[in-house]
């Protein structure tokens, strides 16, 4: 019955070999980066440009030979890049900063395409939505964005006070997910023509900041979060009933998340006092393997 297969899928999990190697294939030494639990200042790309941002200034990376191929600098010794985001398609970079203000750089031609401004303060999470840019403040308003009018601001959502850390629109771009310091998890419907909003379709509160989240690439309405200091546990919500397929205690602060779909599983990364990286095994959220900080330093 429905308990034995269970069992047997519980055995099958438990019984796989790690999917990952235990060594990294590459290291990347940087220095300067700022430690700040509620920034994104680090983002890969579909064409497989990896850029992190320290500082004022973004490096990017080759994500196949690992080759720096560019650094932008905003050249300002009283703002710092705080979130960074690459379009769905193509090699525009978004970059939101300390002082309110999102960029778009185009990275082929080394060129700034133009300064949007309307937040009071940092920027740390941007997603992308086709040519609709969604940013977050710290002072918890969600600005959208139309890259490609002159007024570029098209609507604005009302989270809370508290700081936006996090920002995800759904693969199908109709759903977008956001996630505050005071622990709030909101799901917005995709009418970036709404000037003003302030009632999310959903509301799933956690016990500490969401900033780790993200939807899963072969399920359209579920999302995967994980909580932060005082939370710890990975949650995985079917987001149109509003609640929790899944759900397993990681012991420590979980800084970020992905999924895995050649594998099925999802990886966390962790904060103190490990500060490793978790695979699990979906849907059960078995812990199949960890990485430690032992094999980067």
């Amino acid at each position: 019955g429905c308990r034995e297969a269970t069992q047997s899928e519980f055995r099958a999990v438990t019984n796989m070999k790690p999917s990952m190697p235990l060594e990294p294939e590459v290291r990347l030494h940087i220095a300067g980066l700022r430690n700040d639990y509620y920034l994104n200042i680090l983002d890969w790309s579909l064409e497989n440009l990896l850029a992190i941002a320290v500082g004022s200034a973004a490096h990017i990376w080759n994500g196949g030979t690992l080759q720096a191929i560019e650094s932008i600098d905003l050249k300002s010794s009283s703002k710092y890049i705080s979130s960074l985001a690459w379009i769905k398609e193509g090699t525009c970079l978004a970059i939101g900063t300390s002082d309110g203000e999102v960029q778009l750089w185009d990275i082929e031609t080394k060129k700034r395409l133009r300064n949007m401004f309307g937040h009071l303060s940092v920027v740390g999470a941007l997603s992308w939505n086709h040519y609709i840019l969604s940013s977050g403040s710290r002072l918890g308003s969600i600005h959208h964005h139309d890259v490609r009018v002159p007024q570029h601001h098209v609507g604005t959502l009302c989270q809370n006070k508290q700081s936006i850390c996090s920002l995800k629109w759904s693969l199908t771009n109709q759903l977008l997910a956001s996630g505050s310091s005071d622990g709030i998890l909101n799901i917005w419907p995709s009418d970036p023509g709404v000037k003003l909003q302030s009632q999310p379709l959903k509301t799933m509160p956690h016990s500490s900041a969401v900033k780790a989240m993200n939807w899963c690439p072969w399920q359209s309405k579920v999302l995967a979060t994980g909580g932060g200091m005082k939370d710890g546990i990975l949650r995985v919500w079917d987001i149109n009933c509003e609640k929790i397929i899944q759900s397993a205690a990681t012991d420590s602060q979980i800084c970020s998340l992905l999924w895995l779909p050649k594998t099925s599983e999802l990886m966390t990364a962790q904060g103190l006092p490990g500060n490793q990286m978790k695979i699990w095994k979906y849907p059960m959220l078995i812990n199949s393997s960890e990485l430690y900080g032992k094999y980067f330093s």
